[in-house]
């Protein structure tokens, strides 16, 4: 190849490169702009004061989760509905006017798209302070799928959680979440103690539907197998 033909290669690759660059610069750019919007519609529907637009919320941070869209926003914003009424009490004449287990609980299971230590400590309040057994159920759920246990910080949570409702108000489903979180924190839990007790209470407790004891009981062989 003499050297005018390799001049010619050359300037027709940079010009290809530069092409591109532009055409991502572009992308880029749209896609900074769709989602400053996107958070700026997430930030006013999380702090209405009417539910629908907090589901309205919900359902654009799960759009902007799926497409791996996430930002401080949105973390804030899932921070916030998942303690919707218990974490900020709205009343009204000693009221409480924003009490949304369903808002809370589809915000919990939202966390689970953001694994960070953040999303865990609001979730382990969650599991602590709500009363609501759909709720709990959801933050159980997301905190085996992110699986952060430090000092085995969430199966203790979890464990004292299944302890009160088992004396209260057993729940099967809340019970089976319980066990899929244990399976799931089981490499990531040094002292085993305080999950090995609780899966013998679920398994032992007559009030849980049969298939829920009998995955207790099968969690327990793993265990031991381990």
């Amino acid at each position: 190849m003499n050297f005018k033909k390799l001049v010619l290669v050359v300037a027709a690759v940079l010009l290809a490169v530069t092409c591109i660059y532009a055409q991502q610069k572009e992308v880029t750019v749209e896609e900074q702009y769709l989602s400053t919007i996107e958070d700026v519609i997430i930030k006013e529907m999380t702090k209405s004061d009417v539910r629908d637009n907090k589901l309205v919320a919900l359902q654009y941070i799960e759009d902007a989760l799926n497409a791996n869209r996430i930002s401080p926003e949105i973390q804030e914003a899932l921070n916030s509905l998942v303690g919707e009424g218990i974490m900020n009490p709205n009343r009204e004449n000693g009221r409480l006017i924003n009490n949304y287990p369903d808002v809370r609980a589809k915000a919990a299971d939202l966390m689970a798209k953001i694994p960070t230590e953040d999303s865990k400590e609001v979730l382990v309040k969650i599991v602590l302070g709500d009363t609501e057994p759909m709720v709990i159920t959801s933050a159980i759920r997301s905190l085996g799928i992110i699986g952060i246990n430090n000092n085995d910080d969430v199966v203790s949570t979890i464990a004292w959680t299944e302890k009160r409702f088992s004396t209260l108000n057993p729940t099967s489903s809340l019970a089976f979440e319980v066990l899929n979180a244990y399976e799931k924190l089981l490499p990531y839990t040094k002292d085993r103690n305080a999950m090995i007790q609780s899966i013998s209470r679920i398994a032992a407790n007559y009030q849980y539907v049969t298939p829920v004891r009998n995955r207790a009981l099968e969690l327990l062989k793993e265990i031991s197998i381990k």
